[in-house]
C-alpha cells in the first residue's frame, strides 16, 4: 500500500514539474525608466502621461509601443543584446534584435532602425 502512495506521489510531482513552466531569465538588476515608467513598476498604476518608458527583464515600454523580450539575454562588454518584439498602436512588428548599453545615466535600447529609446535611470 505504501509503495503505490509513494509511486502515486511521484507521478503527480513529475507531471506539476513538466506542467509549471521555466521562470523568465532574469538579467537586469531591477527595472529603468522615466518617473511615470518607475511609478507604474512600483504600483503597477499608470498616469497615461506621455513620457511613460519602462525598461525591465520582460521588455522595453513606452507611452505608444511595448517590446516584449525573448529568449535568452547575450551578455556584451557594456551591457546585453536580445531578441524582441514590438507592438506599436496595434501593429505587431518582427522579431528584431535589442541591444542594451549600460551607462552611468542608465540603460538605453537600440534597435536596428535607428530607434533609441534612453538613457532610463534605474527606478528607486
Amino acid at each position: 500500500m505504501n509503495t503505490i502512495r509513494f509511486t502515486v506521489a511521484s507521478a503527480v510531482l513529475a507531471a506539476m514539474s513538466i506542467a509549471v513552466p521555466a521562470k523568465a531569465a532574469t538579467f537586469l538588476d531591477g527595472a529603468y525608466g522615466s518617473k511615470e515608467g518607475c511609478i507604474y513598476a512600483r504600483t503597477g498604476e499608470s498616469s497615461g502621461a506621455d513620457d511613460f518608458l519602462l525598461l525591465n527583464d520582460k521588455g522595453v515600454t513606452t507611452s505608444v509601443s511595448a517590446c516584449e523580450f525573448k529568449g535568452a539575454p547575450n551578455k556584451t562588454a557594456d551591457g546585453f543584446t536580445i531578441k524582441a518584439q514590438c507592438d506599436a498602436e496595434g501593429e505587431v512588428g518582427p522579431e528584431d534584435t535589442a541591444t542594451l548599453i549600460k551607462s552611468a545615466k542608465g540603460y538605453t535600447v537600440s534597435f536596428p532602425d535607428g530607434t533609441k529609446l534612453g538613457p532610463m535611470p534605474k527606478c528607486r
